[in-house]
């Protein structure tokens, strides 16, 4: 791992005498919250600015599902007047149910490269944890794992595809200062579907199809209420055993699965069913970060939507996606079903003017998943890490 002077977004500061940490409280506060990694990022020619606008409503206690079942708040770190760091702390009831854990979260983490700062930050977010009687911290995670989660370790030189983190690397020494420890790795996967045959991709794909008695077809957006709901059940299904993993409440996967349904083409999510039973499901995005860089986190200027019109002529000139999720329910796991989805989605995207996939991210253990994916030619490229602590 390379020198935390060489890594991107590295400034040479003086040590901070005097750091003031706010929760913030106003609409002062939340918009130096949401602008603060411009600060950061500004000399990284790989980072995509995030929507405002999407921001403050993953923020908002009104409109995100997340705030009808847990809690979160967020704090700005000071010095001189200027934000200098911010954090995210979460408590979601549901996991600790789920797993008869006691945890609380951290994420959205954003520090200038000061320990000083850093420490500040944390142990805010720590203290309003254990005032709510956690006893564990753990993190970068934004509310849960079903959202953006890892703090980038291995793969700084390319740039964050849709839905994924990406970070200085100063941020492994302040984390790993303030006591964290590592508690899992995550992989993200580089795939160049161009490269990959049609003919034997064809091939390959009708023959587990037919070994597995199984079918593979595009959501129908005709039935879209019966299809969320048959998504739901494979989520649930196959997802359950996996770290981290809490289901999302109903609102939640409502309010994501809506959105998705309006942005994403029905060949990119993909249900495998066998006797009309579905098993398995694949999602992939395009890459919509290719689309939101040049916007520079707005959707308006002057009042009109001239962003929002730039990104959907961006969107038809997308080359790059990400397969989201991919999940198969136990009974039909190694029977090459996860093959078959990546492959049916890799076509499927190569006939939209797609060329190259991450796939990811995957448990650095989930070892069917990532020897199915090394199967078909995915290369490991990025490296993610989640974080624990004890707050006893």
């Amino acid at each position: 791992m390379s020198s935390p002077r060489a890594a991107v977004g590295y400034q040479e500061r003086p040590r901070l005498t005097s750091v003031e940490v706010c929760q913030v409280g106003n609409r002062r506060q939340r918009d130096q919250f949401l602008r603060f990694p411009w600060s950061i990022y500004r000399n990284d020619p790989v980072w995509v600015p995030p929507l405002l606008a999407e921001r403050k409503e993953f923020l908002s206690t009104r409109k995100h599902p997340f705030f009808r079942h847990g809690a979160a708040v967020q704090f700005l770190a000071m010095a001189d007047g200027q934000p200098v760091g911010r954090v995210l702390a979460s408590d979601d009831p549901n996991y600790n149910a789920a797993h008869g854990t006691n945890t609380g979260c951290f994420g959205m983490f954003e520090c200038i490269d000061d320990p000083g700062v850093a420490q500040a930050l944390l142990d805010a977010a720590a203290g309003w944890l254990a005032a709510r009687g956690r006893t564990q911290i753990m993190g970068p995670i934004d509310y849960s794992t079903n959202y953006a989660c890892g703090l980038l370790i291995e793969g700084f030189e390319t740039p964050p595809r849709v839905l994924m983190n990406h970070n200085p690397l100063y941020y492994v020494r302040l984390l790993e200062n303030w006591g964290l420890r590592k508690a899992k790795d995550l992989y993200g996967w580089s795939f160049v579907i161009s490269d990959y045959p049609t003919r034997k991709f064809g091939r390959v794909a009708d023959r587990i199809a037919r070994r597995g008695k199984v079918t593979i077809r595009p959501f129908n957006l005709k039935d879209k209420a019966a299809e969320i709901e048959r998504c739901r059940a494979v989520y649930n299904a196959a997802w359950q055993s996996n770290w981290g993993f809490v289901r999302m409440s109903d609102p939640e996967f409502d309010h994501f699965a809506n959105g998705l349904t309006q942005l994403v083409s029905p060949q990119l999510l993909l249900l495998a069913e066998a006797d009309g039973k579905p098993v398995g499901l694949s999602l992939t995005l395009p890459d919509f970060n290719e689309a939101m860089r040049p916007l520079n986190g707005r959707l308006f200027k002057w009042g009109l939507p001239l962003g929002l019109l730039r990104f959907m002529l961006n969107c038809r000139k997308l080359h790059a996606c990400r397969l989201v999720a991919l999940g198969v329910v136990e009974e039909y796991r190694r029977r090459g079903l996860s093959e078959l989805l990546i492959m049916r989605a890799a076509e499927n995207a190569r006939q939209q003017g797609i060329t190259w996939a991450e796939l990811g991210w995957t448990l650095e253990d989930n070892f069917a998943i990532n020897h199915a994916i090394e199967a078909i030619g995915g290369v490991r490229y990025k490296t993610f890490r989640i974080y624990e602590k004890s707050l006893d």
